[in-house]
């Protein structure tokens, strides 16, 4: 894989999230030479850590990884994406690459650390279980090949969940991580709205989202509402688009009050965006 060509300004490559980027940028970080988004986008602080780790191993200092400079990641760097097949236990630029591709697939592990552990694993088994390929948690040749394809795409127009919305952390890198949906502000005690009709499927507590309702709109689509302060639906009742559903919180992992918002596709998060007005 090249990588060098790809150390192009975003808008000039018209290419957001390079996987091969990504994996770089996470080589970068388990050398402590860079603490940026893992965002597979070749920016200044991505060339800057490039330099430094060119300096660290004594070859010519010009921000563009190379081969040499691959190299001088030592056994992180050796196996380009698609050279072998990934399993648990792995590790390498190759791992880093599929995480990164996962997740824009819509089946996030975690942090992207280029170490295929347990939720590598499940975010792969989920992935293979959604193109229609045996779960074997292995990413073989046909595996690669799915990836290679499209993500999944909005099946149902959706409304906002929230009038008058104001946009916090939108989807896809946010640090080591990638977030899987939207966040958007509003006061706690705002409330909030089905995005569409349908059935819930979940109304509780949930790691991470606190308080939390799911609804299944049909066609395998469903919208997530995360961190309420309050529900106001049980599961298994039908609610018509509009109805509000619960209140907004800052309950489970958020710093302040707001709307966490998915979309998932057959289990796949989607951006949110691609399905509202």
């Amino acid at each position: 894989m090249v990588v060098a060509a790809l150390l192009l300004p975003a808008s000039a490559r018209g290419v957001v999230g390079s996987p091969a980027i990504a994996a770089l940028q996470v080589g970068l970080r388990s050398h402590g030479l860079y603490r940026g988004a893992i965002d597979g986008i070749a920016g200044p602080k991505t060339a800057r850590a490039v330099r430094r780790l060119q300096q660290r191993a004594h070859i010519a200092v010009d921000g563009v990884p190379g081969s040499r400079t691959r190299r001088a990641l030592g056994r992180f760097g050796r196996h380009p994406f698609g050279s072998r097949p990934l399993l648990k236990g792995v590790k390498g630029w190759d791992v880093a690459a599929l995480q990164f591709k996962l997740a824009w697939h819509g089946f996030a592990s975690g942090v992207l650390d280029g170490d295929f552990g347990p939720r590598t694993k499940r975010a792969l088994e989920r992935f293979q279980s959604s193109a229609g390929l045996p779960a074997d948690g292995v990413a073989g040749r046909a595996t690669l090949r799915a990836l290679g394809r499209q993500p999944a795409a909005p099946t149902l127009p959706l409304a906002w969940p929230l009038q008058t919305p104001v946009l916090g952390d939108r989807f896809g890198p946010r640090g080591d991580k990638f977030h899987t949906g939207i966040d958007i502000r509003a006061p706690k005690g705002t409330p909030v709205y089905a995005a569409r009709a349908g059935k819930v499927v979940f109304s509780g507590w949930a790691m991470g989202y606190g308080f939390l309702v799911v609804i299944s709109h049909g066609k395998g689509e469903r919208t997530w509402y995360g961190h309420l302060s309050r529900m106001d639906v049980r599961k298994g009742v039908w609610v018509d688009g509009g109805v509000r559903i619960g209140l907004v919180g800052a309950t489970g992992d958020a710093t302040g009050p707001h709307l966490h918002f998915e979309v998932r596709i057959r289990g796949a998060a989607i951006d949110p965006l691609r399905a509202l007005p």
